[in-house]
């Protein structure tokens, strides 16, 4: 049997992106959560998948809007991050936002957005995989990720050309 804290050092060393997933409720209501666990899935049709707790209370919110936005979160977005990885009552208060075409909240200056219909969710272990057909997604020219490794948070650093 596989140690649980072995393997989250282990998984630890492979890099992740970071992005907040957001919705809003038939009653105006924003919902937001932050995700390591965000990939392209499909190009024909255009899938994409993240893998929320099963626990989630946040997840519990956007579930029944059908709906939902991948925020790629920039370097210079930590605080952001921090605000939708917590339990704090409005996880919109003093985050610059506007939204979709779609109408779901899109934080600004993320580095892309992916605004998606819920395909389907299926259970696996402890999380779940929500599988998002792709509706609208745009990208800023530039920016650098905020990327999650060994435990912390990030910036890219490049490499020079003659390691290439």
């Amino acid at each position: 049997m596989v140690d649980p804290q072995h393997f989250r050092d282990v998984m630890g060393s492979y890099p992740t992106g970071v992005c907040v997933i957001t919705s809003l409720g038939n009653d105006g209501e924003r919902f937001g959560l932050a995700v390591g666990s965000f990939t392209s899935i499909s190009l024909d049709p255009p899938l994409v998948g993240f893998l929320p707790d099963k626990r989630s209370r946040s997840w519990e919110k956007i579930a029944p809007t059908g709906r939902f936005c991948v925020n790629v979160l920039g370097s210079d977005q930590l605080e952001a991050c921090r605000r939708f990885a917590s339990r704090h009552d409005d996880k919109f208060e003093g985050i610059a936002h506007g939204t979709t075409p779609g109408g779901l909240p899109l934080l600004d200056d993320v580095l892309a957005w992916i605004e998606c219909d819920i395909e389907r969710v299926t259970e696996i272990g402890d999380h779940l995989l929500v599988v998002g057909a792709v509706r609208a997604m745009q990208r800023r020219d530039e920016g650098a990720p905020l990327l999650f490794y060994r435990g912390g948070y990030h910036r890219l650093a490049g490499l020079d050309e003659e390691t290439v």
